[in-house]
């Protein structure tokens, strides 16, 4: 079989690893006229790499090529993207096991795979967590999955634009406008999530936001079993006569709020999204409980870093949307100073300007850094917000080192960008690292 690998970075080459057998001819194609290669492989590199692509059989899709771009460079053959193909959707028809789950959201993703994940583990069950998080797909398929075991993958919209299978467990979290650099508008992006939900069975099942319409709109496409969380039967949240909260499914109160070691109100939906998802497979209360008290989040989200001198320093870098810093904002109680920008992803940043607005007598700085800049001094002027910096061409040093001068004692210095790291980094991790490097320092 003639194969093209569009793409050759992490999936691509996981791909390159997957179809790299003798009874298949492949010619890998990426626009990094650079791109590292295999020695004797066939490569179609530059500007032109994707043109002429209705010569081969298959064509492996790498997550951040959007479909159009595919046709676009082959204008003259309108059906192509017939011969896409995902290294989702080879995991899905070829996986051992039909126990999957798939996790979808704007926000919250990675926490609420890595939650499920760990309540499956103290519930005795052998899982596998990957996708968008971690191990490509592909990749995990030699930790010798048994039909019995469990799979978690956390999935984007870059992965499942076209997904052609659904998993037996989907969820969908916290859907609100993101990544319309990418997409022609919200109905796309949209549309890329509601595919998560499309191929179910009746006998599967689609978990979803009960207070998100958007989410509400995406699990709507299942023909399995849709069951809402933040709302009855789903795991919930909910008080007793002495004004204590809890989370409660089924007439079973799972924990405390006060048991959960994640800041803000926000990581209440991931673990009622884990709870709700869990029960639907055991219910095992002990190993849920456990691992609810045990988890005290993912690097990059909401970090505490370190105090020095009284300040408090929080590195929430993986905050790729403006809703991820509204929810910051209201996790990290008392004064702070917001660290905040990146690349311009084309979003409405209204939202965010007024949730600084409103968190105003808090905010005691906001420090605006990447290309989204001048678009966001725009909003916060016209919100009446002025007690902000525009720094350019700094490092996070120097970063920090504003930060630092205007933080009081018991202040918080959040690192909450709202939007992606292209611009000045490598990716969320680097910037996150740098920022604790440069905190550390201090």
């Amino acid at each position: 079989m003639k194969i093209a690998i569009l793409g050759f970075a992490g999936q691509g080459q996981s791909a390159y690893g997957y179809w790299d057998k003798p009874e298949n001819d492949i010619t890998i194609c990426d626009s990094d006229a650079n791109a590292p290669v295999p020695k004797g492989v066939k490569s179609q590199l530059g500007k032109d790499s994707l043109k002429n692509l209705d010569r081969f059989d298959l064509l492996i899709r790498t997550p951040v090529l959007h479909p159009r771009q595919i046709l676009e460079a082959n204008p003259d053959v309108p059906d192509i993207l017939e011969k896409v193909w995902t290294n989702t959707n080879e995991f899905l028809e070829v996986c051992p096991t039909r126990n999957i789950i798939g996790v979808t959201g704007t926000k919250g993703k990675g926490t609420t795979s890595t939650l499920i994940t760990r309540m499956l583990e103290a519930a005795g069950h052998r899982v596998h967590l990957g996708g968008n998080i971690g191990t490509p797909p592909l990749d995990m398929l030699s930790d010798g999955i048994q039909p019995d075991d469990w799979v978690v993958l956390e999935l984007a919209n870059f992965q499942l634009i076209d997904l052609k299978r659904s998993p037996h467990i989907a969820v969908c979290l916290m859907i609100e406008p993101e990544h319309l650099n990418w997409h022609a508008d919200i109905d796309e992006y949209v549309e890329a999530k509601r595919q998560l939900f499309a191929h179910q069975a009746e006998d599967d099942i689609a978990i979803y936001y009960a207070k998100n319409n958007y989410s509400r709109a995406i699990a709507g496409s299942t023909k399995g079993l849709a069951i809402p969380y933040m709302s009855e039967p789903g795991a919930h949240v909910t008080d007793n006569a002495s004004g204590e909260e809890h989370i409660m499914i089924d007439g079973h109160i799972i924990c405390d709020l006060s048991d959960i070691n994640l800041l803000g109100r926000h990581n209440w939906q991931n673990v009622c999204a884990a709870v709700t998802t869990i029960w639907n497979i055991t219910q095992d209360t002990a190993a849920i409980r456990k691992t609810i008290a045990g988890f005290r989040g993912l690097p990059h989200r909401l970090e505490k870093v370190r105090e020095v001198e009284g300040v408090r320093y929080y590195n929430d870098s993986f905050s790729s949307a403006p809703g991820a810093t509204v929810a910051a904002l209201d996790a990290v109680k008392g004064a702070k100073v917001l660290i905040v920008g990146g690349v311009d992803k084309g979003l409405d940043l209204d939202e965010l300007a007024r949730s600084m607005l409103m968190h105003k007598q808090e905010l005691r700085r906001i420090i605006v850094i990447g290309e989204v800049a001048h678009k966001l001094e725009k909003e916060l002027e016209a919100h009446g917000l002025n007690n902000y910096d525009i720094l350019k061409n700094v490092t996070m040093s120097q970063i920090v080192e504003r930060a630092q001068q205007a933080a009081h004692s018991g202040d918080s210095v959040i690192l909450s960008p709202g939007t992606s790291s292209f611009d000045m980094f490598k990716n969320f991790e680097e910037r996150g690292l740098q920022y604790k490097e440069a905190v550390n320092a201090l």
